[in-house]
């Protein structure tokens, strides 16, 4: 005869195992999205830091020559 509290331990554990495995399908399935959005990205972090190195190089030839204007 059969203990009907491990059935129900049986059927919770493998409720539990099923959840994990759909889990762990959707965090790989995740992870791959983030990795495109990254990889799309890329261009325009590349982008944002040569611009933040113009405004940085620009502002320091202004301020050598004497030319830089105060903000109103």
């Amino acid at each position: 005869m059969e203990n009907p509290h491990e059935q129900a331990q049986n059927a919770l554990l493998s409720r539990i195992i099923n959840n994990m495995e759909n889990l762990n399908e959707s965090v790989v399935t995740i992870n791959k999205c983030l990795q495109e959005v990254n990889r799309s990205n890329l261009d325009t972090e590349i982008l944002s830091q040569m611009w933040e190195s113009y405004l940085r190089n620009a502002e320091f030839n202004l301020e050598a020559t004497g030319q830089k204007k105060e903000p109103l």
